[in-house]
């Protein structure tokens, strides 16, 4: 039988691949739609309350909708889902901390550098470099983040945690790539969500938890809880058996664009050249990274033929 090229999903069609990144653009559209609400709800609660309470109900809505999946959970499953609970969880607390200490703007395209870290932690620590087309992608993917976002930044402490933030994306992004295929999807997303709950909650316990104080509050828990973590997250891990870490970072680039968007239709703000300049470069991004893999799975299809 044909030997797979390194990195490219064995029996891969592109139908499937197709669904799977229109799936992730639907999750970019979600947490988009989210700045806003999430912005308004942790003005009148803690951030780390927010957080806590936003993933132990993901986690709750999750076991409820299936709970046969408990019964999936074996001790790999809690090893893997616990790992990159414990990133997820660290990698949003990192992101409150910081937002406290920088302006949104240099948050978003701090945090947006995921898209840079994941090929190159992906290139040092599984040795799988990407090729010049996705390179390529990278660097205007983070052309237009910088025109969505950046009007001026310095290097301070907010910076840094935003950072930590941005590698603790990548590392999870990677580690899900590597393990999606290992488990039951359900029951992997809820050993992450169950975990990343009592990383926040820890995080919170300090000050103690409050629950949210008023029915906008609960709205946007509920909000983010269903759709922006425990329908996203489940997506995401569906999509990552079937899409390269890179390739996914890249199309998780449409968050910012989609905030952009939600934030000039819901909020009043000025759609600007910058914006609308970064938004197509992402897209140019995206299409140079599609390019880049069908070369690839053509270059596979197109490789001599193998005895076993």
């Amino acid at each position: 039988m044909a030997a797979p090229a390194p990195g490219v999903p064995a029996a891969l069609g592109t139908s499937h691949r197709g669904l799977a990144i229109s799936a992730l653009l639907a999750v970019t559209v979600v947490w988009g739609s989210t700045f806003v609400v999430v912005k308004d709800a942790i003005g009148r609660m803690p951030a780390m309350d927010f957080l806590a309470v936003r993933f132990t109900l993901a986690a709750l809505v999750m076991i409820a909708l299936r709970p046969t999946a408990i019964r999936r959970v074996d001790r790999s499953t809690v090893r893997d889902g616990a790992l990159l609970g414990s990133v997820l969880g660290l990698a949003y607390i990192a992101q409150t901390l910081g937002l406290d200490r920088t302006s949104p703007a240099v948050s978003g395209f701090l945090t947006g550098l995921f898209v840079v870290l994941t090929p190159l932690l992906g290139a040092v620590v599984l040795r799988r470099p990407p090729g010049a087309a996705v390179w390529l992608a990278v660097v205007v993917a983070t052309a237009g983040l910088a025109l969505i976002s950046l009007r001026g930044v310095s290097l301070g402490l907010g910076e840094v945690l935003t950072l930590l933030c941005a590698f603790g994306f990548a590392l999870h992004i990677l580690g899900l790539g590597e393990w999606a295929s290992r488990h039951d999807l359900w029951a992997l997303a809820v050993v992450q969500l169950v975990t990343a709950a009592t990383v926040c909650a820890v995080a919170a316990a300090p000050g103690g938890i409050v629950s949210p104080p008023d029915m906008e509050s609960w709205g946007a828990v509920v909000l983010t809880a269903v759709f922006a973590t425990a329908v996203a997250y489940a997506v995401q891990t569906w999509a990552q058996r079937r899409l390269s870490s890179t390739r996914v970072a890249l199309i998780l680039t449409m968050e910012p664009v989609f905030a952009g968007v939600f934030a000039v239709w819901l909020a009043d703000e000025q759609l600007t050249w910058q914006l609308a300049l970064g938004g197509l470069a992402i897209v140019a991004a995206m299409y140079l990274a599609e390019l880049g893999t069908r070369a690839v799975d053509e270059e596979a299809l197109a490789a001599p033929r193998l005895e076993q």
